[in-house]
């Protein structure tokens, strides 16, 4: 699917789409070559032997590349999806890397509250001990930015009261644990800087594959264009609904999930969207699942993963359907033999027979 992520739009059109459309370019080609077969209003023969044979081969070729050209959108979006699964998922690392430095900062600002307190504490015993006489150079060196010189100095510590001794390590334990947050906060956050900096490129290459897709649609004659979104029924005017009588989900769960995806069909497509109102393949079912109560990760490979592989004969309303041998595409299966998923850029999300791709595994959340 293009997980279809984490600003564009991107897609892919099924092997029986290209199939679908193939067949309607040829039949088109076949009612333009009719007309010109016997253009000669005298009944004769038009021209040389040459020429006849010439006649019908122009609108063969005209099929012919309409039928490449399609299926070079049709692998654009097929590209354009896996990079939205790569997209989806660099989003899913920055999102965890972004989290990780929150809880590491919050932790070190705690931390140097509490080195703050400490010192606050060495401090007020300093400034007793100054009103009383001057200070004791034990408590100047207990308020030193780094005590640990200090406390290497075993015969120091004979000059240090039971409470002194306690105070000046929790002091150095202290300030070794929020230098140690401090360096962790600083690796993650290159790691952050990093993800982010992955999910730029998988988001620019979605876009080329997708600017270099409309360009082919672009391209495409009104008669060709039709043709192309009635084979992938990127219209949204197939509102055809299977019958799904006598289907059965798993559990009261899987049965609220296929109830959303149900529900959503109709929705533009739009990679990396999870809902309410588009979707991308994964982002679809993620969301009808979270509509059940149950999380499911953010891409396809991950959803695959997500609960226990059946045989697809065994699959029941509310399992995971994933496609291609990388994974790069699911829906979810709703029962006598019917998926609900989203498709590619430019079409809906909509009923399709589960065989309408390669499959590699059937999920049961």
């Amino acid at each position: 699917m293009v997980s279809h992520r984490r600003t564009s739009q991107r897609g892919q059109i099924t092997l029986a789409s290209v199939t679908v459309l193939s067949a309607a370019l040829v039949t088109a080609a076949a009612a333009l070559a009719a007309p010109q077969a016997s253009a000669d209003p005298a009944g004769g023969r038009t021209g040389s032997a040459g020429a006849a044979a010439a006649a019908p081969a122009a609108p063969a070729a005209r099929a012919a590349d309409r039928g490449s050209t399609t299926a070079r959108i049709s692998a654009l979006y097929e590209e354009a999806e896996r990079a939205t699964e790569k997209y989806n998922a660099a989003s899913a690392r920055t999102k965890r890397a972004r989290a990780a430095v929150s809880d590491l900062q919050d932790r070190a600002a705690r931390t140097q509250e509490r080195v703050n307190g400490m010192r606050s504490r060495l401090g007020a015993l300093a400034a007793a001990q100054y009103r009383s006489g001057g200070i004791d150079p034990t408590v100047r060196l207990m308020l030193s930015e780094r005590p640990d010189s200090y406390l290497e100095k075993a015969s120091a510590l004979d000059r240090l009261s039971g409470t002194q001794t306690r105070e000046l390590h929790r002091l150095q334990a202290a300030n070794r644990q929020l230098e140690q947050q401090r360096r962790e906060a600083a690796r993650k956050l290159g790691e952050l800087q990093a993800r982010r900096a992955e999910v730029a490129h998988h988001k620019k290459e979605i876009q080329r594959k997708l600017a270099a897709a409309q360009r082919l649609l672009n391209a495409l004659s009104p008669d060709a264009r039709a043709a192309y979104d009635r084979a992938t029924r990127g219209d949204g005017r197939d509102a055809q609904v299977p019958d799904l009588t006598g289907a059965v989900a798993g559990s009261g769960r899987a049965a609220a999930a296929v109830a959303a995806a149900r529900a959503a069909v109709g929705s533009p497509y739009a990679w990396g969207a999870t809902g309410p109102s588009t979707f991308d393949c994964s982002g679809l079912t993620q969301w009808a699942y979270r509509r059940a109560g149950v999380s499911l990760p953010r891409t396809s490979q991950a959803q695959r993963g997500a609960g226990t592989r059946v045989p697809l004969s065994q699959a029941r309303p509310g399992d995971l359907v994933i496609y291609r041998s990388d994974a790069s595409h699911v829906g979810m299966y709703v029962g006598n033999g019917q998926v609900v998923h989203a498709p590619h850029p430019g079409a809906r999300v909509r009923y399709d027979p589960v065989g309408m791709m390669p499959v590699s595994a059937v999920t049961r959340p």
